[in-house]
């Protein structure tokens, strides 16, 4: 299990967390942001994978901006899994 650090662009908070092993995301933190709104996305996510959580919260936007914390979540695992499995463009 390794953990992983995203910053995320275009939302409040400056940092997620994040333990990976193999596809599946466990021990999600985000600093900054909407304290009790993000805890409830962290617990409920904890334990899925990659993909479930892509599509559960990939595109998912925040007013007017193109992304959320939920999305860059999103964004987060799948650069993680593809660094981890040496997909990365």
């Amino acid at each position: 299990m390794k953990t992983y650090a995203y910053r995320p662009k275009n939302v409040c908070p400056v940092e997620i967390r994040f333990c990976l092993d193999g596809n599946v995301v466990t021990d999600i933190r985000f600093t900054g942001g909407c304290n009790g709104n993000l805890k409830a996305i962290s617990k409920l996510v904890d334990g899925m994978t990659v993909e479930e959580i892509e599509s559960k919260l990939r595109g998912n936007t925040c007013g007017h901006k193109s992304t959320s914390c939920a999305d860059q979540l999103a964004v987060a695992v799948r650069e993680a899994y593809d660094r981890e499995n040496g997909t990365e463009c």
